[in-house]
């Protein structure tokens, strides 16, 4: 008789990674991001349980985009007033909130539901180069999100 492999919560190690966003695609390295924070590149994923890492990205000011999204890209939020909606471009949304950026581009590939809004909480998205989680010994991690383009 054949059954799944369901792993158990100890069984599962949780490690970190640090992902400089330095002149990386948006979309491709939220996928990524994406990946990761599901579990879904470890043999022990399973659907319905938090099996993923946790995911720190430095340098999130200096993400780009393609064509005309700097310029045409909308970000929308709600206060939840009458006339409430507000919308920002993604360049004035760059420069004043980078982190919120890639925090919404990897929210929307997650799953909707208790376990996507769990697994969110493993993100930690910082502007700048700086962290505070040196002391959990993050493992660098590179991600090419322009192939073909070599440094």
């Amino acid at each position: 008789m054949q059954k799944t492999y369901l792993p158990t919560q100890d069984s599962l190690e949780q490690n970190w990674y640090v992902i400089d966003a330095e002149g990386q695609r948006l979309g491709r390295l939220a996928t990524e991001i994406a990946m990761i924070l599901r579990g879904k590149n470890k043999p022990t994923y399973s659907p319905h349980m938090d099996t993923g890492d946790f995911v720190i990205v430095v340098n999130a000011e200096k993400v780009v985009v393609t064509g005309k999204k700097s310029s045409q890209k909308l970000y929308r939020r709600h206060s939840g007033r009458p006339g409430g909606m507000k919308t920002e471009t993604f360049a004035h949304l760059q420069a004043r909130l980078p982190e919120r950026i890639i925090e919404k581009a990897v929210k929307g590939m997650l799953p909707k539901n208790s376990l996507g809004r769990k697994l969110f909480t493993k993100l930690k998205v910082y502007a700048g180069a700086a962290h505070p989680h040196d002391a959990q010994k993050p493992q660098t991690l590179t991600i090419d999100t322009i192939p073909g383009e070599q440094d």
